[in-house]
């Protein structure tokens, strides 16, 4: 097929107006949410309102209903970092009221660690802020676990 040359132009203008109409429409999709997997009590109410602000903030979340002490053993970190659910995100352990703001930082950064953990259940931290606490907020720490090059325990510092 032999076109004209203003005819091959057209045609090569009306397929980039046609692409270039599409891109914003592409644009739009909404970026795929960061899955996390939560372990924790059936019972728990604290960990499913945590669950429900990790998925305000964007994160996919499965919950297994099956506890959390054997996958928080399995997983390296020890009873006294413990707290009411344990989930993972990223390769990383989270283990408690993690703030969101954290994780994302966290998933960010990238750092050699196996994850973060808010040990206990503090009033006032994620989940653990309804109404039911009158407002309360006990101060606690953000701690970046590690895992000890030497032997099989873990190090702890404010994240």
């Amino acid at each position: 097929m032999n076109l004209h040359p203003t005819r091959r132009h057209c045609l090569g203008l009306l397929a980039t107006l046609a692409v270039t109409a599409c891109l914003p429409a592409l644009g739009t999709t909404a970026p795929a949410k960061t899955t996390m997997d939560v372990w924790k009590d059936p019972s728990c109410g604290c960990c499913k309102d945590w669950v429900a602000l990790m998925e305000k903030a964007g994160f996919a979340v499965t919950v297994h209903d099956t506890g959390n002490n054997a996958v928080r053993a399995k997983l390296g970190l020890p009873q006294r970092l413990g707290s009411c659910h344990t989930a993972l995100v990223g390769g990383y352990l989270l283990e408690g009221h993690v703030p969101a703001a954290d994780v994302h930082r966290l998933l960010k950064e990238k750092p050699k660690a196996l994850g973060l953990a808010v040990p206990g259940m503090p009033v006032g931290s994620p989940g653990m802020d309804g109404p039911e606490y009158g407002g309360r907020k006990d101060p606690y720490d953000v701690l970046l676990v590690t895992r000890n090059l030497v032997g099989s325990d873990v190090s702890t510092k404010v994240f």
